[in-house]
């Protein structure tokens, strides 16, 4: 069975040859950057436009508990989106990538595909399911912002190995982004619930868990020690899976 994985660090027989393929690696980073960087400043640029309408139109009739949690809401979101910039800016060059078409694809789907319920219509939810969907929502990209601040300058959208994070989340679970982004979306999901919402959100899930297939094999393949870091960690759940 041939190998999924191209590993970049590998000296070249020629000095030309080894100078014109880092000038194309470094070529193909900074393309992959440019749609990551325009959809996460996209991002910010409607949350801050959503934070600043929501203030405006506030219900003066909202408990002081109800209206954190909305704001701690749109403050999350925003804050989610803009480490993702930052972290795209930042991050270092991979040492390896994962070789083919259906890994890349995986990956773009399982980031953007949920993104689409937006597009249904939006439902009026009683105020207890209105509160847990806030909270989800709120909760979750808390979560993903504590767990992309410590992926730091290894974060990528793609499978592409940069260095093994294990330390805080990341030593509980070894995929704590994908869990924590997966608690917003159930809390944005409840907002535009519908069959086929519930559809596209069970394919989105299936195209992250190919997408974690696919790094654990990358990082298997590139880190001695990540097969040690597996065994005492669990992939999203501790003691389940």
């Amino acid at each position: 069975m041939t190998t999924a994985i191209t590993v970049l660090a590998l000296p070249l027989r020629a000095g030309g040859s080894r100078l014109e393929r880092m000038r194309q690696y470094r070529l193909y980073d900074a393309l992959m950057r440019l749609p990551v960087l325009a959809w996460g400043a996209a991002l910010v640029l409607v949350s801050l436009a959503r934070l600043r309408d929501w203030v405006d139109t506030a219900d003066p009739a909202l408990t002081p508990f109800t209206y954190g949690i909305n704001l701690a809401m749109h403050l999350s979101t925003i804050a989610f989106c803009a480490m993702i910039v930052g972290a795209v800016l930042l991050r270092m060059r991979p040492a390896a990538r994962a070789r083919g078409l259906e890994p890349r694809l995986s990956a773009l789907c399982g980031s953007f595909l949920a993104t689409a319920v937006v597009f249904f219509p939006r439902h009026e939810l009683p105020l207890p399911a209105e509160l847990a969907s806030v909270l989800l929502v709120a909760t979750g990209y808390t979560l993903a912002s504590l767990a992309l601040f410590r992926l730091g300058r290894s974060f990528s959208i793609m499978p592409e190995a940069r260095r093994l994070v294990t330390s805080g989340m990341y030593g509980l679970v070894r995929h704590p982004l994908y869990l924590a982004e997966e608690l917003a979306t159930i809390g944005i999901l409840l907002q535009f619930l519908s069959g086929w919402t519930v559809l596209l959100c069970v394919a989105h899930i299936a195209f992250q868990l190919r997408r974690i297939h696919h790094e654990e094999e990358l990082l298997a393949a590139i880190f001695p020690e990540y097969p040690a870091y597996s065994a005492r960690t669990a992939r999203l759940f501790p003691g389940i899976y």
